[in-house]
């Protein structure tokens, strides 16, 4: 028992650079809290003592904040960073190494009895707020990126995004990347946050960032025509597109107070 608490608490200090000593992680860590608590439930679950234990994870779900039912199954050197928001259910079986953050859910989407619920490999991270629901298999190695919705089985060492959640492999990830990379230069031009783009599942951002890849792909597009002009006519002019400047779409105060309180820069938007 001794041995597992151990093994359990350096599991903390390899994965959480603020943890600095072994009393406050101990008294501090509500991951850690609910693991113990669910390793002695799950003990009395398998006893028979399933009032006891469903007793006693509710008692654990009050003082951590983390919902863990006494009958899931959990391997070594789980880790729980955060843990509020937390629900791990019945039938679901966790490997060894797993590292799960706040909000995430380990749910079902049947109402049938028997295996409801998922099952993660060793190695498995799953990000904050992620939902990972039904009875399969995330292979060891996989990551759940935060605010995921899994509903399907997932390859070992496979990295999952979006919802619904989509696997990106290497060769994705790299023309993805180089994607949010123009993206975030273009938007750092006209003044938008970039980085809310690519996390979050909302329409509004989804569409700005399709008008974000428009506006590159337009813009190779002319300089490509401009080059392919200059080079069948010796008398073309050559031209450049006029860059894209934050301060050409920051808004500024109107001085009569009874109109709208801000106005675009008109006249650096008619310079354009």
């Amino acid at each position: 028992m001794f041995k597992q608490l151990k093994e359990d608490v350096n599991s903390v200090f390899k994965r959480d650079p603020a943890a600095r000593n072994f009393l406050e992680v101990i008294t501090s860590y509500p991951g850690l809290h609910a693991l113990i608590m669910h390793r002695f439930n799950h003990r009395l679950w398998n006893w028979g003592f399933k009032w006891l234990a469903r007793w006693l994870s509710l008692f654990a779900r009050l003082l951590t904040g983390i919902e863990i039912h006494p009958g899931a199954q959990i391997g070594q050197r789980f880790f729980i960073d955060h843990g509020l928001g937390v629900v791990i259910g019945e039938t679901a079986e966790i490997g060894n190494d797993v590292t799960i953050y706040q909000g995430v859910t380990l749910g079902g989407t049947s109402w049938n009895k028997g295996k409801r619920h998922p099952t993660l490999g060793d190695g498995v991270i799953v990000g904050a707020g992620a939902k990972v629901l039904g009875p399969f298999l995330v292979g060891a190695g996989a990551r759940i990126g935060s605010n995921a919705v899994v509903t399907k089985e997932v390859a070992a060492n496979v990295t999952v995004v979006g919802v619904p959640g989509r696997a990106i492999h290497p060769k994705d990830e790299s023309e993805e990347q180089k994607k949010e990379t123009q993206r975030q230069k273009t938007a750092e031009n006209i003044g938008f946050d970039a980085y809310g783009v690519s996390e979050m599942p909302d329409p509004i951002a989804h569409s700005i960032k399709v008008m974000l890849d428009h506006i590159h792909e337009q813009d190779e597009r002319i300089k490509s025509i401009g080059t392919t002009l200059e080079r069948l006519d010796s008398n073309f002019q050559k031209f450049e597109l006029t860059e894209l400047k934050q301060e050409d779409f920051q808004v500024v105060e109107d001085s009569d107070e009874t109109s709208a309180p801000c106005v675009v820069e008109a006249e650096n938007l008619n310079k354009k």
